[in-house]
């Protein structure tokens, strides 16, 4: 079948997609799209996870089929072509909260989506919001001081802009 959608604010077209292709394999092997990890399979570890109109899900657990005419956006979407990295993704840079990379993607979409819903949350808020992607290298006190980072400078920006 021929799967057409949105991808990172552009329309693609996926053809000779198979019934129990998952979202996250058309992304990475028939678009080109590698940022979003297979780990589990199975919804467990929040690698995979893209927004699908303007929500976050594990694209393993999504039916490549189900994307028809709907808006998938991947980590490679959350930055600005003209600007650079998100606040989010440099946040995590700057922290040092990058270590193997794997879970790093669905941790960016996580905490996008948190900050954008709210730009000021405590750690518990951050603690929840995380709480479906698992990580092995970092502890994950370098993601949460990124989190704490990226709000901070949503917040100082914002009231500059005010």
């Amino acid at each position: 079948m021929r799967v057409t959608f949105t991808a990172n604010g552009r329309e693609v077209e996926a053809d000779d997609v198979w019934e129990g292709e998952s979202l996250l394999f058309m992304l990475r092997e028939r678009l080109g799209l590698p940022g979003s990890k297979n780990a589990c399979e199975q919804g467990e570890c929040g690698s995979c996870t893209v927004y699908l109109d303007g929500a976050p899900v594990c694209s393993c657990l999504v039916a490549a089929g189900q994307v028809q005419d709907r808006e998938v956006r991947t980590v490679e979407g959350l930055a600005d072509p003209e600007t650079g990295l998100d606040d989010v993704q440099q946040a995590f840079v700057d922290a040092g909260a990058v270590q193997c990379g794997f879970c790093t993607p669905g941790l960016l979409v996580q905490s996008h989506d948190l900050l954008e819903r709210n730009p000021q949350p405590s750690d518990n808020d951050i603690r929840e919001a995380l709480s479906g992607n698992l990580c092995r290298c970092t502890g994950y006190e370098k993601i949460m001081d990124a989190v704490r980072l990226a709000s901070a400078r949503k917040c100082s920006s914002s009231e500059v802009s005010q």
